[in-house]
C-alpha cells in the first residue's frame, strides 16, 4: 500500500483529500502545519507528498526545497496561488505537478496515481532482482555473490562460493568427491579429490555453528556429501 504524506492547514479540504485517496486504497498521513509536515517529511519515507504552499511556521517551498535536497519523493504541490510566478517557481525547487484550488478530488487521485507510476517506472529502470536463497539463518545472493550466516557477511573464494551454490541447489542428493571436482572445477578427479575435502572444511568453517556437528553439510561416509535442508 502506497503511503502519502498530506501538508494542509485547511481542516476540510485535508479530510476532504485523505478520504478519497483513502477511498483508493492509499495510507495516507496529515500534518497540519509547515513545520511539524517538513520534519515528518524528512524522517520518514512516503510514496508521494501532497504539499499545499500557505503554511504556518514554514511554507510549501522551503519545505518542497528541504525535501527535494534530500529525498527523489514526488510532491504535488496544491495552492490557492494561481500566479505563473508561484507555479514556476514550486516547479523550478523540485516540486513534480502544480494544482490551484478549488480543484476536483477525483483529479488529484488520478494525478497521484501517475506520479507514482511514473516513478516506478523511472525507479525501476535497469534494476534486475537479484537471485536469493535463504535457509535458515544463511542468506546467499547468486547475482551478486555475496553470503550471509546469521546476517554476518562471509568471505568466499569464487570456488568456494560455486561449490556451495551446487550443493544448495541440489538438497538431500549425496555427491561423490569425484562427482564435486568434476562439475565444479570442469574437470577429472585425476587423484585430486583432496582439493573438494579442503573446501568442503573451508565452507563449514564458515557456515555451520559446530563443524564437529554440521547441519548443513554433512559427511556420507564412504560415499560423499549431501547438503541437507
Amino acid at each position: 500500500m502506497s503511503k502519502i504524506l498530506i501538508i494542509e492547514d485547511e481542516v476540510a479540504i485535508a479530510d476532504l483529500e485523505k478520504d478519497y485517496l483513502e477511498l483508493s486504497n492509499f495510507e495516507v498521513t496529515l500534518e497540519s502545519n509547515g513545520q511539524d509536515g517538513m520534519v515528518t517529511a524528512l524522517k520518514n519515507d512516503f510514496d508521494l507528498i501532497i504539499l499545499d504552499l500557505m503554511l504556518p511556521e514554514v511554507d510549501g517551498f522551503e519545505i518542497c526545497k528541504a525535501i527535494r535536497e534530500e529525498k527523489n519523493t514526488p510532491i504535488i504541490i496544491i495552492s490557492a496561488k494561481k500566479d505563473d510566478i508561484d507555479k514556476i517557481r514550486g516547479l523550478s525547487l523540485g516540486a513534480d505537478d502544480y494544482m490551484t484550488k478549488p480543484f476536483s478530488p477525483s483529479e488529484l487521485v488520478a494525478r497521484v496515481k501517475a506520479h507514482l507510476s511514473r516513478y516506478e517506472r523511472l525507479t525501476n529502470v535497469g534494476q534486475v532482482k537479484n537471485s536469493v536463497i535463504e535457509i535458515r539463518d544463511l542468506k546467499i545472493d547468486k547475482t551478486a555473490r555475496r553470503v550471509w550466516k546469521a546476517g554476518i557477511e562471509k568471505n568466499f573464494t569464487s570456488k568456494e562460493f560455486d561449490l556451495l551454490c551446487f550443493l544448495v541447489e541440489n538438497p538431500n542428493h549425496v555427491f561423490t568427491k569425484e562427482e564435486l571436482f568434476k562439475e565444479i572445477w570442469k574437470m577429472d578427479s585425476v587423484g585430486d579429490i583432496a582439493t573438494v575435502t579442503v573446501h568442503i572444511k573451508k565452507l563449514r568453517e564458515k557456515i555451520e555453528n559446530n563443524t564437529s556437528n554440521p547441519q548443513y553439510i554433512e559427511t556420507i561416509w564412504g560415499v560423499g556429501y549431501r547438503f541437507k535442508l
